[in-house]
């Protein structure tokens, strides 16, 4: 009894071992990732000023600890409106990112394991979504509605599904021939409890390393809507429209475009370190 006990520990602990033991790469891209985003959750209590306050006695003043990024051309101070539009591209970035995410998952991989006409329907429709260019749609559907920020919720799952879904039907072509699942299939399993439970688990992986690139994807296109004035409307704080509305100071006041823009690049070199963690399994002690 005790040996087999020790039998059954050892892979128990030798996964415990694992999830304590992170690759530094890992850690320094959850970090980064990790200090943004609680900069920006709690943008109501570190910012020191109102963002949208106006102080036409003080514009475009120099960084100082009175005013950690300096301040705009409206006096504006800086470092507030960018907390608060680093609040607002996280949370737009995460609905269009991560409710897509797992829709695109499901269509995928009952496509990729069922096949037959219904895969066929499925990869075609894939194609025609596809096919459309991406930044066109989006605008179309800015000019639609309006602009703000709207468009952008539409627009953006209407594609990404898309991506996903394509991504996780070819991994299922690969899974359902693997013996675990023929297994799954001889215990009676019912179809749904071996996607959900047995094939979703294993595939999903490939799907949130491309949600990291994904992410980064969706916030420098909302960014660039804003840049183009078709995304949050002033004064709302966004990153886009305070690089935008700075770019003409570039000269004189480098820090308006600079300071906010070096955030966005902060944030998506976090990013990348923690999808090539990813991918390279260098995280598998934590996934498994």
């Amino acid at each position: 009894m005790t040996s087999e006990m020790h039998v059954l520990a050892g892979p128990q602990a030798s996964v415990r071992r694992r999830r304590r033991h992170w690759p530094v790469s890992a850690v320094v891209g959850l970090g980064i990732i990790g200090t943004i985003v609680l900069l920006a959750v709690l943008a109501p209590i570190i910012a020191p000023y109102d963002p949208n306050k106006l102080d036409f006695a003080s514009p475009t003043l120099a960084p100082s600890w009175h005013h950690l990024m300096g301040t705009d051309q409206n006096g504006r101070d800086l470092f507030s409106r960018t907390l608060y539009g680093l609040r607002l591209d996280l949370a737009v970035v995460a609905v269009v990112t991560f409710v897509p995410l797992p829709i695109g998952v499901v269509i995928g991989s009952v496509a990729g394991y069922f096949g037959g006409k219904l895969d066929a329907v499925i990869s075609r429709l894939v194609d025609i979504v596809i096919s459309f260019p991406f930044m066109v749609l989006v605008i179309s559907i800015i000019a639609m509605v309006g602009p703000g920020l709207k468009g952008i919720l539409i627009g953006v799952p209407i594609v990404s599904w898309s991506l996903y879904t394509r991504l996780a039907r070819a991994d299922m072509l690969v899974i359902r021939e693997l013996p675990y699942m023929e297994a799954c299939v001889a215990l009676g399993y019912s179809r749904s409890r071996t996607i959900f439970r047995h094939a979703i688990p294993n595939l999903v992986r490939n799907s949130l390393v491309f949600s990291t690139v994904d992410v980064m994807g969706n916030l420098l296109l909302l960014a660039g809507v804003s840049y183009l004035g078709l995304g949050a409307q002033p004064p709302t704080p966004e990153l886009g429209s305070i690089i935008a509305e700075g770019q003409a100071y570039m000269l004189t006041a480098w820090w308006v475009v600079t300071l906010p823009a070096l955030v966005l690049v902060v944030f998506g070199v976090g990013i990348g370190i923690l999808g090539d963690s990813l991918s390279d399994g260098r995280l598998s002690g934590v996934v498994e």
